[in-house]
């Protein structure tokens, strides 16, 4: 499983300062950080940056090469100048350079396609359609189709292309969680040989911090065995980062044969797989969503 880190982020206080007062050390600290941590790509997110996102992007991109030359970074922002200036200054990485991300919607895909064509970038394609939010994975089906013919007119091969679509919050939308593991298996007889990506934790936006890294883990290896390519996620949650790169098979082990209809003996589980297993079951629906999933 593929990681880009998602820790330079406007949201950030601290980014978010180094950003206005264009200091680069706390960026470029970060940078190196994330790469400590085992991220295979970085994402930059600017959030809208309608004011001066054009000149930003490009700058918060070469303090970043200065340090970490060799990893692929994802640009995010939905400032679409801003994304052009920075693959004209962007330095050439083993691995393409990501946009992050082209809606399903004319309006940015019309404008955004010729740039990734023209850059050779890849780009994540976003199912965020002209309705929003689609209601199921048949929605989401057709705005892949959509997206992702009208990339392939332009040169732009299957496997430039990462499919996001879209973690909802598990406390209010949770039948959407089933509808995403659905479509992510789906994906590869819609466009053999594209990747698939997510804004990870999207899922535990709302529950209280403590319970963000076991609902995040535990989706993500839903989403692994539906065949999800990589996930943006937090560097600094380490257990999470281990299981990506394999190195916790008890924990995959355990939710994968709960997908495939083997109920774990809750007593004879260690105390932390027994938390994954009760995570499970609230993803999907089987134990109703509360903040003390964990000690019931």
């Amino acid at each position: 499983m593929y990681l880009i880190g998602e820790s330079l982020n406007v949201i950030s206080t601290k980014i978010g300062r180094a950003y206005r007062e264009r200091d680069p050390k706390p960026i470029q600290a970060e940078a190196l950080e994330q790469k400590k941590l085992g991220m295979d790509y970085i994402d930059i997110n600017l959030g809208p940056a309608k004011k001066d996102g054009h000149e930003l992007m490009p700058w918060v991109v070469q303090v970043v090469q200065e340090v970490v030359p060799d990893l692929p970074l994802a640009l995010d922002t939905s400032n679409i100048a801003a994304i052009e200036a920075a693959l004209k200054v962007y330095k050439e990485t083993p691995q393409p350079v990501l946009i992050n991300s082209i809606m399903a919607r004319p309006e940015r895909y019309e404008k955004m396609i010729p740039l990734a064509a023209e850059y050779n970038a890849d780009f994540i394609a976003l199912m965020w359609g002209p309705d929003g939010l689609p209601r199921d994975e048949n929605e989401r089906a057709a705005l892949a189709v959509e997206l992702l013919y009208a990339a392939n007119e332009a040169g732009i091969a299957n496997e430039r292309i990462w499919v996001d679509g879209i973690v909802t919050p598990v406390n209010i939308q949770q039948p959407q969680l089933m509808s995403l593991m659905n479509f992510q298996a789906m994906i590869q007889d819609i466009a053999p040989g594209a990747k698939s990506t997510c804004g990870l934790s999207n899922i535990s936006n709302g529950p209280p911090v403590h319970l963000r890294p076991i609902l995040n883990t535990t989706y993500m290896v839903m989403l692994e065995y539906y065949g999800m390519y990589s996930v943006i996620s937090d560097p600094l949650d380490t257990r999470l980062t281990a299981v990506a790169k394999g190195e916790r098979q008890d924990i995959v082990d355990l939710i994968y044969g709960m997908i495939e209809g083997n109920e774990p003996d809750m007593a004879s589980l260690s105390g932390e797989l027994k938390e994954f297993a009760k995570t499970y079951k609230v993803i999907m629906g089987e134990t109703l969503y509360s903040d003390s999933w964990l000690d019931i």
